[in-house]
């Protein structure tokens, strides 16, 4: 029998980027990975995260903001930083394939108008990401 492969995503404030990579492989992988998120710095999950994940019909309402601390004595298949300030800051885990895939904050863009339209960017790109990464690592 196969075990799922573990993933973890790290950003700083596990807000938007993390949240939505951990919505988006859970979605398009199914139960092929057991996925995780969680930031250095933890700051609540990003309204505007939830509202373009649903607008993709992923809902990810029931995810919350967690510490990298709480995964700490996890072992992890693969851990992907998806931001630049949290790849300094990752802590090692052992055994684990450390990745760095780099996106801007869209919880950065202080304009309203802007804002959702750099969130939909952030999340595409994800999503992409994502698509390659299940079709290279078929489990």
């Amino acid at each position: 029998m196969n075990t799922k492969k573990r993933v973890l995503f790290l950003c700083t404030g596990n807000s938007a980027r993390s949240q939505m990579a951990e919505g988006i492989l859970r979605h398009i992988a199914g139960d092929k990975f057991a996925v995780f998120s969680a930031g250095t710095s933890p700051k609540g999950v990003h309204p505007m995260t939830v509202e373009v994940m649903r607008d993709i019909d992923i809902d990810i309402s029931g995810q919350r903001s967690k510490s990298v601390e709480e995964f700490e004595n996890e072992k992890f298949d693969y851990v992907i930083t998806v931001c630049d300030r949290a790849k300094q800051a990752c802590p090692v885990f052992p055994g684990s394939i450390p990745m760095h895939w780099g996106f801007d904050d869209p919880a950065e863009e202080a304009n309203p108008t802007e804002q959702r339209a750099i969130f939909m960017k952030v999340r595409n790109e994800i999503a992409q990401r994502l698509r390659l990464f299940v079709s290279a690592n078929r489990v």
